[in-house]
Order: structure tokens, then sequence, then C-alpha cells
């Protein structure tokens, strides 16, 4: 019995995950109530609250271990020491590109929702930890292509890649296009948008 009572919390729990992952993926994080999310779930909203205290806490739950994952790929990339910082940086690119393509119902909610700047040194959730890490780990990759310029730009140039990133993403993220199809077809052109980028940013280290 206490393993059906389980089986059948676990099943509650995952469909109030799934629900709240639809609406918010269909409507925005903040256009989304916690009334409608229990509803969609087939559950009340007093249930709701035994499994999650607020929408901030689905958010964490459905955010934090994609991201975790994806961190610990680019962090694999990052340590290789077969490859060339500039082998890193499209590695890591299009590892990032990929991750976001496939998960692209859900980008914004794993990336952009309830954000703080990257440079926080205190993020107040640990969402915005995980998140300011992955912009850590994606500035080291990049100044290792950079070492000699100053910190201001260093976390200047973070930004730019960080930019150029969320850009090629926002660009397909309506596209019909699975990711696999879409890297397929457009990955010499990211690989290029990352090289220009480096030019770019080498020509800036050799003016300072």
């Amino acid at each position: 019995m206490a393993r059906l009572q389980e089986a059948r919390s676990e099943e509650t729990k995952q469909a109030i995950l799934q629900a709240a992952g639809r609406l918010f993926s269909a409507k925005g994080f903040d256009a989304v109530s916690i009334r409608e999310i229990a509803k969609a779930a087939g559950c009340s909203h007093t249930t709701l609250y035994i499994y999650f205290k607020d929408k901030e806490a689905l958010l964490h739950e459905l955010s934090v271990g994609p991201l975790e994952e994806l961190y610990r790929q680019l962090a694999a990339i990052q340590s290789a020491e077969a490859l060339t910082p500039e082998q890193k940086v499209k590695q890591v690119s299009s590892s990032f590109i990929h991750f976001c393509l496939t998960h692209r119902n859900m980008y914004t909610l794993f990336f952009m929702t309830k954000s703080e700047r990257v440079d926080s040194q205190e993020p107040s959730s640990a969402l915005n930890r995980l998140r300011n890490q992955m912009f850590a780990l994606l500035q080291r990759v990049l100044l290792g292509c950079l070492p000699d310029v100053g910190e201001e730009t260093a976390l200047a140039c973070a930004r730019i890649y960080f930019y150029a990133l969320h850009g090629i993403v926002g660009t397909y993220s309506q596209s019909e296009e699975s990711a696999e199809a879409l890297l397929e077809r457009l990955r010499p052109t990211f690989e290029l948008a990352i090289e220009v980028l480096l030019a770019g940013f080498h020509k800036q280290e050799e003016r300072e």
C-alpha cells in the first residue's frame, strides 16, 4: 500500500510539473496562476501546495536538472586537454545552441524567467546561481582565446558572446525544424559566426 501511495504521489507531482511546463511555455511565467496549473494537472490548488510552495519552486524544479546537465557537458569540453582554446569555444557554442534548440519550448523559462545580472555575486536563488555559473564557464572558455584582455573588457566580451549565442537560438526558436536538422544545415554558419566574433575580439585585444 505504501508503495502504491508513493507511486500515486509521484504521478501527481509529475502531472503538476508537466502542466506547469506547458502553461509557462504557452502563456509566460507571470501570466499563469497556481489554480490554472492545478486544474491542468487534474488536482486542487491545495494539493499542488503539498508538492510546491509557489511558482518559483516549480520554475526551479523544471529548470535546474536540465541546466545542470548542460553545465556538465560544457565543463567536460572546457577541461578537454586535447582541444585548442578555439576548438573549445566552437564545441561549447555548438553544445549550448543544440541544448537550447532541443528545449526551445522551455528555453525562455530556463534562461530568462526571473533572471538576474550575470555578474551578480550573490544571486537570490539556486537557479540564478546556476545560470551565473553557466555564464562564468562560457566566459572562462572564451577568455582561453583572449588571455591578455583586461577585466572590464573580458566581461564585455563574454556578454557579447552570450548575446550572440542567444541571438542564434532566438532566431530559430519558432522553427519547425528539429535541432539536429538545424545544426546539420547551419553548423558551418554558426561556426563562422563564432570565428568572426573571435576575430573581432582579437582586434580589440590588439588595440588594448
